[in-house]
């Protein structure tokens, strides 16, 4: 079985939300095969999931300060810092046999291929058996701050959070792999910031870790984006063919960036279903 493969590029916020929606999108009333797509963030960014309330949960003045970039995503989940870490896209129909039909089921498929890429470069990763609550009641907001059931520990410590929408039969799930970690800036944007900031940046950095603490050697993004297509590949018995965007994603994507993405209110506020 063939995938198609979109390798590894550098977008702004704005961009990478409305290439995954596009191709989302698109693929709901096509008969494609499926997409695993890699990408960065060519500017620090803070991704929103879906539902969440940016007043409560994100500081926007200290994204100001740090010039990041607030975009809200397609799917669920809590609050990303993007900045040294490697994206991950997977669009597939909900029927793939290589997927069950569940939400949990597809988490766990993709981490196993996720944790079988880090394994080839020395790095341990095993899926959370349940959700556990972060260390304290401080940054609710992050991703990183527990893990969700079979996202991916090493020692214990999250180094990938993924979120996911479905609808018309295909799921988009996309996903964070860090390659490196700064609790201090993440504790600065996300909320609520505790009176002990010392004590949280501690917190978060128990609870989190990256690529480059555990591979015992230095790791560039191209081999790390290598070694994860490998494990998908292996994992899935898959050969991924490398390719581009059509035109129709294409244009869906400009439209999707023009409407939505770069909209102030999309991204502060949020919408209704009827945006996805």
């Amino acid at each position: 079985m063939q995938w198609r493969f979109l390798p590894f590029r550098r977008w702004d916020a704005f961009e990478n939300m409305a290439v995954d929606e596009a191709i989302f999108r698109v693929n709901r009333h096509i008969d494609a095969p499926p997409t695993l797509r890699f990408y960065g963030w060519a500017s620090p960014a803070v991704s929103l999931g879906y539902f969440q309330d940016i007043k409560r949960e994100v500081d926007v003045e200290a994204c100001r300060r740090h010039r990041i970039h607030i975009v809200r995503r397609p799917t669920g989940g809590k609050a990303v810092l993007h900045e040294g870490d490697l994206t991950y896209a997977v669009v597939a129909r909900e029927s793939n046999p290589l997927f069950p039909s569940d939400i949990l089921g597809t988490y766990r498929v993709i981490s196993h291929c996720i944790s079988r890429g880090l394994a080839l470069l020395g790095i341990e990763a095993e899926m959370a058996d349940n959700s556990r609550m972060s260390d304290g009641d401080s940054l609710k907001a992050s991703c990183f701050s527990s893990p969700s059931r079979y996202e991916l520990l090493v020692k214990s410590r999250k180094i990938c959070g993924s979120a996911q929408v479905r609808s018309h039969g295909v799921f988009l799930q996309h996903g964070s792999i860090l390659m490196d970690f700064d609790p201090y800036k993440t504790c600065d944007v996300m909320l609520p910031h505790a009176d002990d900031c010392e004590g949280q940046v501690v917190r978060l950095s128990r609870s989190v870790t990256s690529v480059l603490e555990h591979a015992h050697r230095p790791v560039d993004v191209g081999e790390l984006c290598r070694a994860l297509m490998t494990g998908f590949e292996e994992s899935l018995g898959i050969a991924l063919v490398q390719g581009t965007l059509s035109p129709e994603e294409e244009e869906v994507k400009a439209q999707l960036l023009k409407n939505k993405y770069m909209n102030i209110q999309w991204n502060m506020k949020g919408g209704c279903r009827s945006w996805i």
